[in-house]
């Protein structure tokens, strides 16, 4: 009996350790269930700095400044136009319809060259920057919306959580982002411009602007702009925020919307 007493006593012994380690343990903090939520992006609201006239028949799709003048693709089929615009005094100073059956959309100056693309037409233009005149045609897949570009590669919206960039020359999809907002795709990205390495979109039917990675098609940050348009502009006739220009010389934001009375340059405001 003493020996069988013995040989318990020698296994309880043996495991107390193991018990004891496996108890310390319980106190020791998962590093994943304790680790901080992951950080919001920013919201930035906004500083009116200036504002100039805007033509309210301009159901503008893009909009870029360059020397002075703001150049703008406009919209709807019959009424759709580039154009070249008087920076201070909002007057047309140049300006080419285009045929009915095309819907302009997005346009940026790239090399010297305007390029503008069509909403559903699978067809883009490019222009001479100085006359307006009309060099070649390009097709893409898909719809046009925004049209921007970084040091080497134009950059593209189509309405979806993608934007795809392109080579110059041949248009080609050389890669593509996808952008999602809490793991769920963000659709209507609509305008785009490219400011200080980042992709700044509109999102259709919103006065909101987001800030994308172009490396990752991560968020940067949001711009709410809802208010900036005061209410005696408003009519039924207008309609959301699109359009936005940046000057990269003096660090000037400009922003508008469609069939807007205005044009504003905002400075940014942390929310």
């Amino acid at each position: 009996m003493k020996r069988h007493i013995a040989l318990l006593l020698l296994i309880i012994a043996l495991l107390l350790p193991a018990c004891g380690a496996r108890a310390a343990t319980r106190d020791v903090p998962s590093p994943v269930a304790d680790a901080p939520a992951a950080t919001e992006p920013p919201t930035d609201t906004f500083q009116v700095l200036n504002h100039w006239p805007h033509d309210p028949s301009a159901y503008t799709e893009g909009l870029i400044y360059a020397d002075g003048a703001f150049f703008e693709s406009t919209g709807l089929n019959g009424m759709s136009s580039l154009r070249k615009v008087d920076a201070e005094t909002g007057q047309v100073v140049e300006s080419l319809p285009l045929d009915p059956a095309y819907f302009g959309e997005g346009l940026t100056l790239f090399n010297g060259k305007l390029i503008q693309l069509t909403w559903q037409s699978h067809i883009g233009f490019v222009y001479d920057r100085d006359c307006f005149c009309l060099e070649r045609t390009f097709t893409y897949d898909g719809e046009g919306w925004g049209l921007t570009h970084d040091d080497h590669l134009l950059i593209m919206s189509d309405g979806t959580q993608n934007i795809r960039f392109l080579d110059p020359e041949t248009f080609a999809v050389v890669r593509t982002i996808s952008v999602t907002d809490h793991d769920v795709p963000l659709t209507n990205i609509n305008e785009l411009e490219y400011i200080n390495g980042e992709i700044y979109a509109n999102i259709w039917l919103t006065n909101w602007i987001v800030r994308i990675d172009p490396a990752s098609g991560a968020i940067l940050g949001w711009i709410d702009l809802n208010g900036l348009l005061p209410d005696a502009d408003r009519s039924p006739s207008v309609n959301e925020l699109n359009g936005i220009a940046y000057d990269d010389a003096t660090n000037r934001l400009f922003v508008t919307g469609k069939n807007w009375p205005e044009i504003f340059q905002i400075a940014l405001v942390p929310k």
